[in-house]
């Protein structure tokens, strides 16, 4: 009885995570380092405001909406600036969010305030990855 009660409680966790793990297994290590090394080349690339460089990073979508790597490099200075000047970087885990492989990175920003940066990531048809925008989430008591 004991069995079955604890059947019902984790069959709709396990088939609420089925998707998710299948979406995640289909990313081989290849990807998983490319992700990872996108978003270290589109930091540095901001760390030394080098617009081209860091535009070139993100995807045809947010290349369309900023227009010019100068407004890409505009926006992030004015509105992410954890991402603009982060203090520290901590790559945490890759995960599948509303079904897009998302990069989750624990920056430290210029005011020594943590936040959770999460990354979408889009493959292009070419196989290179491109950074698909950039949430931020305030994080409380977080230690690094």
């Amino acid at each position: 009885m004991f069995y079955i009660r604890r059947l019902r409680v984790l069959l709709p966790v396990l088939l609420l995570a089925l998707p998710l793990y299948a979406q995640q297994r289909d990313l081989t290590d290849t990807d998983r380092t490319a992700i990872r090394t996108v978003i270290e080349r589109q930091l540095d690339a901001l760390r030394q405001d080098d617009a081209a460089s860091a535009f070139a990073l993100a995807s045809p979508e947010i290349q369309a909406k900023f227009e010019t790597p100068e407004r890409f490099l505009m926006m992030v200075r004015t509105s992410y600036q954890p991402v603009y000047r982060p203090r520290q970087v901590v790559f945490r885990d890759l995960t599948t969010l509303e079904g897009q492989p998302t990069q989750a990175v624990l920056l430290v920003g210029p005011d020594g305030v943590p936040v959770l940066a999460l990354y979408p990531m889009q493959q292009q048809p070419d196989g290179s990855w491109k950074t698909a925008g950039c949430y931020l989430v305030p994080l409380k008591d977080e230690k690094l």
